[in-house]
Formats: C-alpha cells, structure tokens, sequence
C-alpha cells in the first residue's frame, strides 16, 4: 500500500469535491485534509483500491475502504458527522 498519487486521485475527484466542500476541513496539499492544524484525512492506493485514513477523533489514524460510490458516500457521511 502507498500514498495515493495524482493519478489515483483522479478516479475519486468527486469525492475530493464534496470534501473540500465541508466546512471545517481544509485540504493542504491535494487529498491531504486538516482539520484546524491537525492532519485528520488522507488516502492510500492498493492496486485499484483506494483507502482513507480518517483521525477525526482521537490520536491514531483509522483506515477504511474508500473504492466504491457507498464507501465514499459513508466516508462524507462520517466526516459531516464529526465536523457537526
């Protein structure tokens, strides 16, 4: 597994979309998101998998699948959530 590259990037941009369009998430650098100072969101590539791991809470980092339409729609979900 690697950090995703612009290339995997590319195949979830409309996922990037709807999270650049939350409030209280700021992305650094492309796929990277902080939440105030603090690096909460990032993704990963597998093959042609995507992963994302998620740190809203708490101090380690979580991993979860982010390949498939309903991953990426729980992933916003949870992120909505947590930024509520």
């Amino acid at each position: 597994m690697r950090h995703a590259r612009d290339e995997d990037l590319d195949r979830i941009e409309p996922l990037l979309a709807q999270l650049r369009s939350l409030d209280g998430l700021t992305e650094k650098s492309r796929g990277v998101f902080y939440r105030r100072s603090r690096a909460c969101l990032h993704f990963h590539a597998d093959g042609s998998d995507t992963y994302a791991d998620v740190r809203f809470t708490g101090d380690e980092f979580e991993r979860t699948r982010a390949t498939t339409k309903a991953e990426q729609q729980a992933l916003v979900a949870a992120a909505r959530r947590a930024l509520a």
